[in-house]
């Protein structure tokens, strides 16, 4: 476990194993631990890297909103931080497959292969008007909320029981310690809601990137869907693997933290 600096901000990462190099991104309010039940199956073959958004998990708070560009630029920052020079598997997960995709049309000579985790799917959006008042919304909606007490009241609460729905395999297997240490904290929850309101300017950015940047040529692009969201959401991942021309799979018995509910399966997805 590390911290390193990216614009100003102490963004935390983890490095473990050895061999050719995967990170791994989580969706939106997730955290490096989250991965935990994967990253013992890639260990063994590649060096993990995994690491916090800001205002994620244990990283600082966010100086800026996101965009797409910018979290394909955070992930190439961290490897540099990291010493990885060569190229990698990214993975992204709901929310991080934006930014997973990205990278890889961003830094073509960098990727090793693409792949998305249940990844959030937007294929014709428009940029939200005035998106400036929606980032200062978010801002004030994240003051409010830390100004209630409700993360260090409710915060670990709203995590596992969000889990709990977000899966079919059980509660919320993260440490306890570490789930009150991250989700008792404002900055986690200003970062959720900063994060979830540049959720429409992310995904436009995306579609703008797609026809300017190429994916790079010969490089895999793996879509893996959580089954248990049902026929409709299914049939948009598998828009979303015909689009990028991807090997697309379905994890049975999976909801979307298919991470937690089909660990084995996500391992072998990522290793190809």
């Amino acid at each position: 476990m590390t911290f390193v600096r990216i614009d100003g901000v102490p963004h935390h990462v983890v490095v473990e194993g050895s061999g050719p190099p995967v990170v791994l991104s989580a969706g939106l309010g997730m955290a490096w631990f989250d991965w935990d039940p994967v990253v013992p199956l890639l260990a063994p073959h590649r060096t993990v890297v995994r690491f916090d958004r800001p205002g994620h998990g244990l990283s600082g708070p966010a100086c800026a909103p996101p965009t797409a560009s910018g979290e394909a630029h955070r992930i190439a920052a961290v490897l540099d931080a990291v010493g990885v020079d060569e190229r990698a598997t990214v993975v992204g997960h709901s929310i991080a497959g934006f930014h997973a995709e990205a990278y890889a049309r961003l830094y073509p000579d960098r990727t090793a292969a693409l792949v998305l985790i249940d990844s959030s799917v937007e294929a014709d959006v428009r940029p939200p008007l005035a998106p400036g008042v929606r980032v200062v919304s978010a801002r004030v909606a994240g003051a409010v909320l830390s100004g209630t007490g409700v993360p260090a009241a409710l915060g670990p609460l709203l995590r596992r029981a969000t889990v709990r729905l977000s899966r079919t395999g059980g509660p919320d297997p993260a440490p306890r310690a570490l789930v009150d240490r991250c989700y008792r904290t404002s900055r986690v929850w200003r970062g959720l809601i900063l994060e979830n309101a540049r959720y429409r300017a992310v995904a436009a950015e995306l579609l703008t990137l797609r026809d300017k940047f190429p994916l790079p040529g010969g490089v895999p692009v793996r879509v893996l869907a959580g089954a248990a969201a049902g026929p409709s959401w299914l049939s948009r991942q598998r828009d979303l693997a015909d689009h990028l021309e991807a090997d697309f799979q379905v994890a049975e018995g999976a909801g979307h933290l298919v991470m937690l509910d089909r660990a084995g399966m996500v391992a072998e997805t990522v290793l190809g």
